[in-house]
């Protein structure tokens, strides 16, 4: 097992080049292009609690370049866990995975967030004059881009890699399962299409 720092530098030798090049404390108008394309973003945070990585989502440039250190994203309706949230509001180091579909590189952002309600900048991310619940603010400390080695690897993009969705078990499935049965099951597989549209925003 690898337990020290001297170990693991040793196996992996020292970033060179590109790798250490690429690292910027600012969005810069390069970066700020694969941000405006991309209509996804992990959200990464950790806190007393436990760890958390929720998926965010929306149509490409929803994550708003406010300046070149900082960044809003809207909190759209979702499962009302707020696990990153109460993360944020004790610990407000973030980091944000963003990908964009057919290109292989990924874009990654480090920083410290905050939740906003301020009415001005809701507004700004209203759809169809709803609101987002809130909108985060992530303060830009380090960026840089990823090669695309690891997406090459999976065939994230290639069509022939798509798996058919029913060969997995459903929604409703999975969650009859692991409630033994309380809920999930047919009827919510039949109700979800409409209830995730109607819940879209």
């Amino acid at each position: 097992m690898i337990t020290t720092v001297e170990q693991l530098e040793a196996l992996y030798g020292q970033p060179f080049g590109p790798s250490i090049a690429k690292e910027l404390d600012y969005i810069a108008p390069i970066y700020r292009k694969l941000i405006e394309a991309a209509p996804f973003v992990a959200l990464a945070t950790g806190g007393p609690d436990g760890l958390d990585c929720s998926p965010k989502g929306d149509a490409p440039g929803f994550v708003h370049v406010l300046d070149e250190k900082t960044l809003a994203l809207p909190d759209r309706p979702g499962n009302n866990r707020i696990d990153g949230f109460r993360n944020i509001l004790k610990d407000p180091r973030v980091a944000l995975l963003f990908l964009i579909p057919g290109v292989g590189e990924t874009f990654r952002v480090n920083g410290r967030a905050s939740i906003s309600i301020e009415p001005e900048l809701m507004q700004r991310f209203a759809v169809n004059g709803k609101l987002p619940r809130s909108v985060l603010i992530v303060h830009v400390d380090t960026c840089f881009f990823h090669c695309s080695k690891a997406v090459v690897r999976s065939k994230l993009w290639d069509e022939a890699s798509k798996i058919d969705r029913k060969s997995l078990p459903s929604t409703g499935a999975i969650i009859a399962e692991v409630s033994q049965g309380k809920m999930g099951g047919d009827e919510y597989d039949r109700a979800a299409p409409e209830r995730i549209k109607s819940m879209l925003y």
